[in-house]
This record gives C-alpha cells, structure tokens and sequence, in this order.
C-alpha cells in the first residue's frame, strides 16, 4: 500500500510539472510577441497622429501650440482638467474657430475701402460699408446665395464629421466623440500640398497655425465690436482711408 502510495504521488508529481512546462511553452511566445505588437500598434497610432503620442505627463497632452515666452498658458485651468478626449475636443475647436477666423479677418480687410474687392458681385460702383452690413447686399443682390452658402458649409461639415469624428450611435458606447487615430484639426485637406511629413516640422506648422488662427479670433472680435459701436470700416476708423459710405443706400435699415 505504501509502495502504491508514494507511486501516485509521483505520477501526481510528474504530470503538474509536465503541465506546467506545456504552459510555459505555450505562453512564452505569447509574452515575448506582446511588447512587440504593443511597440507596433503606438508607431502605427503615432504616423496617422503626425508623430504626435499622447502623454500625459506633458501640457495638453503633447499637443503643439505651447509657445514662448509664456508656454502652458493657461489661467483658467482648462488643459489641467480636461482628460485626453476632452482634450482633443478642445484642440479640434480651437483649429475650426481659428481657421474660420482667419478667413474672417482676410474678407473684411480686402472688401471693406479702400480695397473693396468683391469678387462674387457687382459693388465697385458704390461703396457698401463695413463688412457686418454686406450681407444685407447681399441678399438683395444675389438671394440665392444663401442657399448655396448653407449646402457648401453643411458639406464641409459632413466632410469633417466623417474624417474624424465617431459614428453618433456609437460615441455612448465608446465615451469619445472623435476618433483615435484622428489628430485634432488634420481633416486631410492639402491641396498644395504644404503638409510636412516630419513630425517635428508638422508639429511647428500647426504651432503657428494655432497662433496665427488665436490673434486671427482675437482680432475678428475687435473688428465686430467696433464696426457694431460707430459703423465704420476698419481702415476708415484707423483714418487710412476716406469715409464714402452712407447708410441710407444699404437695403435693410436698422
């Protein structure tokens, strides 16, 4: 009986190391191939990011646009609240809104006077005023305008949503608005091809986009506020320029 005993424990013995040796050879390929697949999966992330990788340990997560003399502004403690997908939401407005206030600045500065350059319709012979009050003329001068301006935005905005953004049915299940691989801004459109593919280069380009789209929203601010204040045009106010405009021939009073 004794003989029997000490045999089954080490038939016992022999089979939990036999298994624990098949574990370990089934397993090690699985742990030496992990890392790697890791290493991949973030190189892959960081070429369709631009070279940019999340982290956390840094202002805004790594994004570009920190610049000197005062890098990290931020007095009102959003970057340091915000968790990475909020983050990215706010970096992708900021991009948008400077972007469009960039386009602001230049239309009211080539169409007010003394430029006055209207390239859509007909007003070189008369003057019709600041930029706020152009679309009073243009609703008289061209209604259908609107319409194509509605469609052409709504495009762009279509555009934008399926590059970038999720799926709505899917963001409560995913707990993020745009997508993982999306780096805030980077619609995809480069039709002169200005883009750089250094990462370091890119990120420099979106640093001064981001400056130049901030003084631009800063700027537009300015020119409505004071347009609103005392109608008048820009350079007209700065006396660069003479003051032609009368009111009374705009198509819409107020």
């Amino acid at each position: 009986m004794s003989s029997l005993h000490n045999n089954g424990l080490l038939s016992s013995a022999v089979t939990m190391k036999f298994t624990a040796a098949l574990s370990l050879i089934a397993c090690g390929p699985c742990a030496a191939f992990a890392p790697t697949r890791q290493t991949a999966r973030t190189a892959a992330l960081s070429a369709e990011m631009n070279g940019w990788v999340p982290d956390e340990s840094k202002f805004a997560y790594g994004l570009p646009g920190s610049v000197s003399p005062i890098k990290d502004f931020d007095p009102l403690g959003y970057a340091e609240r915000a968790d990475l997908v909020q983050m990215k939401q706010y970096r992708e407005s900021e991009t948008v809104h400077g972007r469009v206030a960039m386009l602001a600045v230049i239309g009211f500065l080539v169409t007010e006077s003394p430029v006055k350059f209207h390239p859509l319709f007909e007003t070189e012979s008369k003057d019709i005023g600041p930029a706020i009050r152009h679309l009073d003329e243009v609703r008289a001068a061209a209604p259908f305008f609107f319409e194509i301006l509605t469609v052409g935005i709504g495009a762009a905005e279509l555009y934008r949503a399926l590059r970038g953004w999720e799926n709505p049915m899917e963001v409560s299940e995913k707990g993020t608005v745009l997508k993982d691989n999306y780096f805030p801004g980077d619609i995809g459109f480069d039709p002169l091809g200005l883009k750089p593919t250094d990462p370091e280069a890119f990120a420099k380009m979106s640093t001064k986009e981001l400056q130049n789209g901030r003084l631009a929203m800063l700027g537009i601010a300015g020119f409505v506020a004071q347009e609103l204040i005392n109608g008048k045009e820009v350079f007209v106010n700065l006396g660069l320029a003479p003051d032609t405009f009368d009111p009374s021939t705009l198509p819409i009073q107020f």
